[in-house]
């Protein structure tokens, strides 16, 4: 998947849709109803997807996307020359910030939500990120299904790294990592979940990104756990999303993790904090449970401390879905 860059697309006898989505893991996989009712509306077109080319392994799982066109935030204006694009669509948000970057490519037709100069429904608080953009497609003229969330197997060209167990399927997978320390569940709790499920004989491991291989030590030592089993930092994207695909549970917060436990139906537990599962939650009808305490949350995402409904999860609640899980399935 090759990178557009400001001039013309390689293909410049086909008309461009670029796609501002300049977020998370999770952002991306919430996106994916009205990426797939982009492509399927508008087949043919080009579609560029402007976001994090971290992000690029995953992109080409869903199916649809023809190129990454690496974009981090909107602090910086979108890297393509004004007139290339024909339709610019806005799945970041809403606000003079995002649009006035759209606003920038001079694109033909625009597809967002009602801002000045843009038409669209107006903004409605309160809906699940899928069914928001799902909304907006369908506002558009562009059927789209919120339950269209499955991405395709990464292909990977080896194997998982070394000194890990042969096959890693239905490993227990306990993802410690969350952007912000309002969502991070207290490390002791994740160790006590990590050893439960060690103890009734599943094979478990700890996983988050590079930032938290510390955090996953402590997790990994507290739990009894063989320190092979502390995967943080250790893989690549394509990996993590084969780990995912292939653990017979998940227990994470809301992170890109449990996101990827929805796009594949992985059995999953998920703990929310200043964001309720309304919001943001897994699939009623997978094999997926929310935990929350709703009563207790204070909402402030960005708070440097553990919401007060993340700390109202124990982690005699977390095994308890766990086992739930394990009856149902």
């Amino acid at each position: 998947m090759s990178d557009l860059s400001v001039g013309p697309a390689p293909d410049s006898d086909r008309p461009v849709l670029v796609v501002l989505r300049a977020l998370g893991l999770g952002d991306l996989l919430t996106a994916v109803p009205a990426l797939r009712a982009l492509s399927r509306s508008c087949p043919e077109h080009r579609l560029v997807l402007a976001t994090p080319s971290w992000l690029e392994p995953v992109v080409s799982l869903v199916g649809g996307i023809h190129t990454v066109l690496p974009t981090s935030g909107v602090q910086a204006p979108i890297g393509m020359r004004a007139g290339v694009a024909d339709i610019a669509v806005n799945l970041h948000g809403r606000g003079p910030v995002s649009t006035r970057l759209l606003d920038a490519l001079a694109a033909r037709r625009k597809i967002g939500h009602r801002e000045p100069g843009w038409p669209g429904p107006a903004w409605q608080d309160g809906l699940h990120e899928r069914v928001r953009w799902s909304r907006l497609m369908e506002a558009h003229g562009m059927p789209a299904d919120p339950g269209d969330i499955s991405i395709a197997r990464p292909v990977l060209p080896g194997a998982l790294p070394g000194s890990l167990p042969g096959s890693l399927s239905g490993a227990a997978v306990v993802h410690v990592g969350a952007a912000y320390a309002s969502r991070r569940w207290p490390a002791d709790r994740f160790a006590a979940v990590a050893r439960s499920l060690s103890d009734n004989g599943r094979l478990v491991l700890v996983s988050g990104g590079a930032a938290d291989h510390s955090r996953a030590a402590a997790v990994v030592r507290a739990a009894g756990l063989p320190g092979g089993a502390n995967l943080a930092g250790r893989l690549g994207l394509a990996e993590f999303a084969s780990l995912i695909a292939d653990a017979g549970v998940l227990v994470s917060a809301d992170t890109g993790a449990a996101h990827l436990a929805s796009a594949y139906r992985t059995p999953s537990v998920v703990l929310f904090g200043p964001v309720p599962p309304a919001l943001w939650g897994p699939p009623a009808d997978g094999p997926h449970i929310a935990l929350t305490g709703d009563p207790h949350r204070a909402g402030d995402p960005f708070a440097d401390h553990p919401d007060p409904a993340l700390l109202a999860v124990t982690p005699a609640d977390v095994i308890a879905a766990v086992d739930s899980l394990g009856r149902a399935g």
